[in-house]
């Protein structure tokens, strides 16, 4: 019985150390990867500013979320209009007053930036009696298609249950086979 015990506590004790890797974020990116190297690994991204404003986008979602605010202030730029333009491509942002971004869904210009490679970008800023153009690169990178591989920390884990649980059942068999013994 004590042979057990010790089992099923090195079995729960092991058990938040090997769940730690492959941990997951609030927007599902791995918490253990190395970090990013610019726009490059993750979601991709663009950051730009000018004189007047800075701007970041995230291409995730089906859409393209920008968010901008004033250079000086960090004050966010609500409401106003923004056209992104791709090559000849152009696309309206829908301003969502409820998150505070702006948003592209044109699918046109999402297939055309979601493509790898390296994407310039214009975008015409309209803010009260403001105009601005911003020029930045959406960096996408290739995507991994090892989507077997995608969480091997979460196989891991299993396998190691799965050992464990033979463990015990060979300790448990182990055990009545002395006790048939002793009798």
């Amino acid at each position: 019985m004590n042979i057990l015990i010790l089992l099923l506590a090195a079995l729960l004790s092991a058990g938040p150390a090997l769940a730690g890797p492959g941990a997951h974020g609030p927007n599902g990116e791995h918490l253990d990867a190395p970090a990013a190297h610019g726009a490059a690994a993750g979601v991709p991204r663009i950051e730009t500013f000018n004189e007047a404003f800075e701007l970041v986008g995230q291409l995730s979602g089906g859409e393209l979320s920008i968010m901008i605010d004033r250079y000086e202030t960090n004050e966010p730029v609500l409401g106003g209009e923004l056209e992104v333009q791709y090559k000849n491509l152009k696309a309206k942002a829908t301003f969502h007053a409820d998150m505070g971004d702006y948003a592209v869904d044109d699918p046109t210009l999402l297939a055309a930036i979601s493509q790898p490679g390296t994407h310039a970008l214009l975008f015409t800023l309209a803010a009260g009696q403001e105009r601005s153009r911003l020029e930045g690169s959406l960096q996408v990178a290739e995507e991994d298609h090892h989507q077997d591989d995608e969480h091997p920390a979460g196989r891991r884990w299993w396998l190691a249950a799965a050992a464990a649980l033979v463990l015990v059942a060979a300790a448990l068999l182990v055990r009545r086979l002395r006790q048939r013994k002793e009798t």
